[in-house]
């Protein structure tokens, strides 16, 4: 007869291996960002390397000319090409139960219904953490590069190795209301929050067919930017979120090219937007822990039985100058 923590082990990894693609498919629903970052494929899974390396085409080719007849050409080498390097993070939930607890639920319908809803508990946990650390600057022992980091309310800024305030077409775009991109200071309202104070961001991130294309806001913007769209309201349709609707989670409008969310509950900072042209976001998972299962560990100093789930990866952004914040 199998022993109690042999079957909750069991049920756990076989209810695992059986829902890992709906676990990870609501993690990723969880988070605007993330969704849309899944949608556009622009997750990428890699089989190692000590960093995570993003090639950035920063500048144009610098031979370019007009000439005629026996001109001489520009035959120089052009430096165009440079690379944004991000380490890899790691992130762990572990399912766990004590021997007490196994062996008061030895039953099997008890111990089916222990095994579940440990399970189900991890991945709610994962799924809270990793949208919260989406909107992070990174600074937390082993945290991703979230919003923060990429889009900081202040001029520059460390990315992937690269400093934003040294090389300026690594600076992200910033819209304060106290000192705005153009014009004097801005009284934020539900008069003021569209034109000037957004559209002043949307045109700095405009370039060519380039634009935003996901706008993330906390309540109190959402709330300025639902209250200037009440005769001409555009919701967004975009399918990534059509179940979430359905089910009253995420619910967007429209400005522009951009899809805009209310994503208050993500972690994001309060009086904050963000602008983001997804093109060049990404998420790097490795290919062996994309929240993939550990064997059973047994403690060796305890009556307990531990089932580590484990993700390693990170954020990237290959175009910081398209990405953009706003704040008070």
């Amino acid at each position: 007869m199998a022993s109690p923590n042999s079957k909750f082990t069991e049920l756990v990894s076989t209810t695992f291996r059986k829902h890992k693609a709906e676990f990870a498919d609501n993690t990723t629903k969880n988070n605007a960002l993330l969704a849309r970052i899944n949608r556009k494929g622009n997750k990428r899974t890699e089989d190692g390397g000590l960093t995570i390396v993003c090639e950035l085409d920063y500048q144009e080719n610098g031979t370019y000319q007009r000439y005629s007849g026996y001109d001489v050409l520009d035959i120089s080498a052009s430096d165009v090409l440079s690379a944004a390097e991000y380490n890899w993070r790691q992130s762990a939930v572990h399912v766990t139960a004590s021997g007490r607890e196994l062996r008061v639920n030895s039953g099997a319908s008890r111990i089916i219904n222990l095994a579940k809803s440990r399970l189900t508990n991890a991945m709610r946990t994962f799924k809270n953490n990793i949208s919260s650390d989406i909107y992070s600057d990174g600074t937390a022992a082993n945290q991703i590069n979230g919003l923060t980091a990429i889009c900081p309310d202040a001029t520059g800024g460390t990315l992937g190795g690269i400093n934003g305030s040294t090389f300026t077409f690594w600076a992200a775009k910033i819209q304060d209301a106290s000192s705005p991109i153009s014009g004097s200071s801005i009284t934020l309202s539900s008069t003021s929050f569209e034109d000037p104070f957004m559209l002043q961001l949307y045109l700095e991130q405009t370039r060519g067919s380039d634009r935003p294309d996901l706008i993330t806001l906390s309540n109190d913007y959402y709330t300025f930017f639902e209250g200037t769209q009440i005769s001409i309201k555009r919701y967004s349709t975009d399918t990534s979120f059509s179940e979430d609707k359905a089910t009253g989670g995420f619910v967007g409008l429209k400005y522009k090219t951009a899809d805009v969310f209310h994503d208050g509950g993500s972690g994001i900072t309060a009086a904050h937007g963000y602008m983001l042209n997804t093109d060049y976001l990404g998420l790097c998972v490795h290919r062996d822990a994309d929240m993939d299962e550990v064997p059973e560990m047994r403690a060796i100093n305890q009556d307990a039985v531990v089932i580590p789930i484990i993700w390693m990866g990170n954020l990237t952004c290959s175009n910081r100058s398209l990405q953009g914040v706003m704040h008070a």
